[in-house]
């Protein structure tokens, strides 16, 4: 089937190709934003089948009917947009930005810290969460923990601060996230949208002096989990357990997603900037 997504609006550019940076790019690409992503070689990404990023390794990747592809150059990025796509480029550093020339840059790497992006990359800068203070290195901050704040748009000031504590669901915090016990490399054991039980290997951290298995705290249904042979520092997430136990989940983008991709599509349609933008581009 022909994919008659019209991407012909200002471009943005999307730091990062994650989840939440997926859900800010599926929203705004579904708007006529011709979005452009980046993101590091070897991305960490636990809910891969719903993150653009799996394009970097995979080369194409779809998320809830928007498909993605790697492109090598930036001056790739226009054939890409012409189709309906995202361009999904390995660029951390931005080298390709003044070729770009982006009218928005989103910086939606969630590092719970800033890793470089300034106010003047873009004509407008957002920043997701906690790193950013808006008026200072970005123009708008985006609230990003769950609760009666998310996707608040914060002109001064900054997000909340990190609580290293996942969001509530089902009554289930910190128990339905699994870290990795030591550095090393992970071998996964399952795959995403089984249904898990308390107790179950989920894979393993192995390195030179032997492996080290990884169990589920609780019972649900796999959304997420590192893909096989993926390198791992010590306490990095590698898979995530729903307790709500629904497998569609698995594969389509998650509420905080959605909430934090439509925050950021307003702050670009209620800013100034966007009329000036518009006609630019036309």
């Amino acid at each position: 089937m022909k994919n008659n997504l019209a991407m012909n609006g200002p471009v943005v550019l999307v730091r990062g190709a994650g989840e939440q940076a997926s859900g800010v790019a599926w929203t705004l690409a579904k708007a006529g934003f011709r979005v452009v992503m980046t993101e590091v070689a070897k991305p960490l990404m636990v809910r891969w089948p719903v993150c653009f990023g799996t394009a970097v390794a995979e080369g194409r990747c779809e998320v809830d009917g928007i498909a993605a592809c790697r492109v090598e150059e930036p001056n790739q990025c226009e054939d890409v947009w012409r189709g309906g796509e995202v361009p999904v480029l390995v660029d951390p550093d931005l080298k390709g930005l003044s070729e770009l020339k982006p009218a928005v840059l989103v910086d939606a790497i969630l590092a719970k810290r800033n890793l470089g992006t300034k106010r003047d990359m873009a004509p407008m800068t957002i920043g997701l969460g906690p790193g950013f203070t808006a008026e200072i290195d970005v123009d708008v901050v985006v609230e990003t923990n769950r609760g009666h704040y998310l996707g608040q748009l914060i002109y001064s000031g900054m997000a909340q601060a990190n609580t290293g504590i996942p969001g509530v669901i089902e009554g289930v915090s910190k128990e339905r996230v699994v870290y990795s016990p030591k550095a090393g490399v992970f071998k996964a054991k399952r795959i995403i949208g089984e249904q898990v039980l308390a107790g179950d290997c989920l894979g393993e951290i192995e390195d030179e002096m032997g492996k080290v298995e990884v169990f589920s705290a609780i019972n649900g249904v796999l959304r997420g989990l590192l893909r096989m042979d993926t390198p791992v520092e010590a306490l990095v997430k590698i898979a995530d357990i729903d307790p709500r136990g629904h497998k569609e989940y698995c594969w389509t983008i998650s509420e905080k997603a959605r909430a934090i991709g439509s925050a950021v599509l307003l702050s670009i349609l209620s800013s100034h900037l966007l009329k000036p933008l518009c006609l630019k581009e036309n």
